[in-house]
């Protein structure tokens, strides 16, 4: 089993780790904060992810919400010492499989964890392709087509026109974006969404008569049909 265990207090990280891999072999990444945690979660795959929520940079219930966002489809099991049903039911509707208070058993952790990963093949396979009109992402191979003519993108690009497919018809803040796309915080100057989002609008638009990335101005973005 291959886990994050996002959790800021030190000996809790480190007991509930040395519990995992030395009792259960598990293999186990951790992070200290919500940003680390949820690039970790963006670029690994996982079976369960555990998380506190009151986190340095992001809490649990925001990471939670991103995670969803991005389409990450991996078990999440939130792990706090808040334990009123209004924190239980913040975490569930932000995108949390399961909610267990602290102080916690070991067993029912595991005895959790165990019922998330086997109920986890019924809630659908990753998405290995995205589509939105006639616009085509293959996220195994990396290529992108409009209209069956292939598109060259670069990495950052790339991570800039999922993300829009993931999240069509809404306008999203250049805020949000830079914390998905390039996991950074507000205390970063947004230009550079500005730049990528017109290089990606160049590459995605140009040439075609239906364009599908707006500007919302004074706010953000959105991937819709139409003008």
């Amino acid at each position: 089993m291959k886990m994050l265990i996002i959790e800021d207090e030190p000996k809790t990280a480190q007991a509930l780790c040395a519990y995992f891999e030395e009792d259960h072999q598990a293999q186990v990444d951790c992070a200290s904060d919500g940003f680390s945690g949820k690039a970790a979660a963006l670029k690994g795959h996982y079976d369960i992810i555990l998380t506190d929520i009151v986190l340095p940079g992001m809490d649990g219930i925001d990471l939670c919400r991103h995670l969803r966002g991005a389409g990450i489809r991996t078990p999440i099991l939130i792990l706090s010492a808040l334990y009123q049903p209004e924190d239980k039911v913040a975490g569930l509707n932000a995108g949390a499989d399961d909610y267990l208070s602290k102080p916690f058993h070991f067993k029912e952790l595991v005895a959790r964890i165990q019922a998330l990963v086997r109920r986890a093949p019924q809630m659908g396979a990753p998405q290995s392709r995205l589509f939105f009109e006639d616009l085509h992402i293959d996220l195994g191979t990396l290529e992108v087509l409009r209209a069956d003519q292939k598109i060259t993108l670069t990495p950052r690009e790339f991570s800039l026109l999922e993300y829009f497919v993931r999240n069509p018809n809404r306008v999203i803040p250049k805020l949000e974006i830079l914390e998905n796309v390039w996991g950074l915080n507000e205390g970063v100057n947004t230009n550079v969404v500005e730049v990528y989002v017109n290089y990606v609008r160049n590459k995605v638009d140009k040439g075609f008569a239906k364009k599908l990335l707006h500007t919302h101005f004074g706010v953000g973005y959105i991937l819709k049909s139409g003008n």
